[in-house]
């Protein structure tokens, strides 16, 4: 249960239901007999409606309310009090809250810090009888609304069985504000048959406003397998993806959303998700930057249905890979790593590969986000980065060492990522070595000092800094392994790379590479 934010007064708000919007304090509350008399502590009233004797426990825990009288939360535990008691100090608070204090050792009042000159704890039935009071009222007013939601959810079921034309509409747009609103609603819907209901309202025929509604409608429903089944029927799909392409936002996202819970079925058969309009819809939904909510429900249907081969070959053909690379720049990080994460199932295929190294800004790209938003965008980005440079080593190893790429796979070598991640690292580092002269390679090799920072010897290598070394480490470099180590700050010239072999035979040698701008 979350911690109770004191009110913004200090006092008791009026009851809802009153009418009247008084505010009432404790002394007020006693002398006006809301504590005493019409109504005790066993029975709470709502509109004349009495109930017996309730658990205040189970009703703090059931309205989980953010906002509570100050004068009802304990000072130690930021909670409701079930228990209030009273120090000699007039301090309150929870019984049990204040025994934990004492059996710590403490002798004083947490709120005061006053040595307490009588350990007893006296009973605060006042304030009992007043928080018990106004969570029971909260509490019998929530039950009657949400037994009132049931039955207008039972009611407006019923009415959609009945009507059509415009008032169909006017009762799934006021049933879809229930159900998006009320678990009860959800549950009942649920219980009383509606996905039925609703599904029966999805066909070749349906106009896109009765669509919509339901669409929102399910799309707040847990479906069972059957009702999947059910709405994954040729004619409802191609309804949910024309209604995708031309309803409005609100209306897309509850499209994608519903589509994906849909498509988790094992038994899924590609034919009924392998829509050029889907795929088109869904790229225009990634790509409106007037609506950025649409990006990430869109990029994660995306990755759902690249499982399914025939997808990953429309959406290369509709030009998906290029649209992608460009909008990487910009989204956030979640919606990054499903963006990375379809154009690497993207890479699996041929034209995907041949599509990224087209696009002049695929390496670039890459490079810059190894080691910068998360391990699984630096394993996408690499894993991509592996997939171009081995379609044309040559070509695609020279411009990705030209963007750095020797200094990022260098970092992720020495990180403490993934083994894989960093076999894969000195792989594609080997690959780009094969098409550089020695010299060259190595002066590519430069850490960008405004994106990284390492210790060495305790002493920081700080942002600015003209040149940086590396740590010790063991990488592949045209076949051989070498030893890399940092051993002099002063100067900045190039060492030659010396082999394990050769070494073997100095013990006190230590071969270095520094790294220059």
């Amino acid at each position: 249960m979350p911690m109770f934010q004191p009110s913004k007064r200090d006092m008791v708000g009026g009851y809802e239901g009153g009418g009247d919007g008084q505010i009432l304090d404790l002394d007020t509350a006693v002398k006006d007999g809301v504590l005493g008399g019409g109504v005790g502590v066993g029975v709470g009233v709502v509109g004349g409606m009495a109930c017996e004797k309730l658990d205040l426990g189970k009703m703090i825990e059931e309205l989980d309310l953010s906002e509570v009288p100050s004068v009802f939360i304990c000072p130690i535990s930021l909670e409701a009090m079930q228990d209030p008691v009273t120090l000699c100090t007039g301090q309150t608070y929870e019984r049990s809250n204040i025994l934990k204090w004492f059996n710590l050792g403490h002798l004083t009042c947490p709120t005061t810090m006053q040595e307490l000159w009588d350990d007893s704890v006296t009973p605060n039935t006042t304030l009992y009888r007043l928080i018990y009071t106004w969570f029971s009222q909260k509490y019998l007013l929530m039950k009657k609304r949400s037994e009132d939601v049931q039955g207008r959810a039972s009611e407006l079921l019923d009415t959609l069985k009945k009507v059509k034309g415009q008032a169909r509409v006017m009762a799934l747009k006021e049933l879809h504000q229930v159900v998006a609103a009320h678990a009860t609603a959800r549950k009942t819907l649920l219980d009383e048959g509606g996905v039925s209901v609703m599904s029966s309202l999805l066909g070749p025929f349906t106009s896109h406003a009765v669509g919509s509604e339901v669409i929102g409608i399910l799309v707040c429903l847990t479906l069972d397998s059957d009702s999947k089944k059910n709405l994954m029927q040729p004619a409802k799909v191609s309804l949910m993806v024309d209604i995708l392409n031309e309803g409005s936002i609100e209306t897309k996202i509850n499209c994608t959303r519903l589509i994906e819970s849909l498509i988790d079925d094992k038994d899924l058969r590609s034919e009924l998700i392998s829509s050029h309009s889907l795929l088109v819809g869904l790229m225009r939904l990634v790509k409106d930057k007037r609506h950025t909510n649409g990006i990430c429900p869109g990029l994660s249907l995306l990755r759902a249905i690249c499982s399914h081969k025939e997808i990953r070959h429309l959406l290369v053909s509709i030009g998906a890979v290029s649209q992608l690379v460009e909008l990487l720049s910009a989204l956030e990080p979640d919606c990054l790593e499903l963006a990375l994460s379809i154009l690497d199932s993207l890479a699996s295929i041929p034209e995907g590969r041949l599509a990224l190294k087209n696009c002049s800004n695929t390496i670039p790209i890459m490079v810059k986000l190894l080691m910068r938003i998360s391990e699984n965008c630096t394993q996408y980005a690499l894993s991509i980065l592996w997939s171009v440079c081995k379609l044309a080593p040559e070509e695609c190893s020279s411009v990705a060492v030209d963007a750095g790429l020797a200094a990022k796979l260098l970092l992720v070598i020495q990180s403490g990522c993934n083994p894989l991640l960093k076999q894969q690292s000195a792989e594609l580092l080997k690959l780009c070595s094969l098409n550089y002269s020695d010299t060259i390679f190595i002066s590519n090799c430069h850490f960008a000092a405004a994106e990284m920072t390492y210790e060495e010897g305790g002493n920081r290598v700080k942002e600015g800094d003209r040149w940086q070394t590396v740590q010790v480490g063991v990488i592949l470099f045209s076949s051989y392994p070498f030893v890399v180590e940092f051993e002099d700050k002063t100067s900045n010239v190039y060492y030659s790379l010396k082999s394990l072999a050769e070494l073997q035979n100095k013990e006190k040698a230590k071969p270095i590479i520094a790294f220059t701008e």
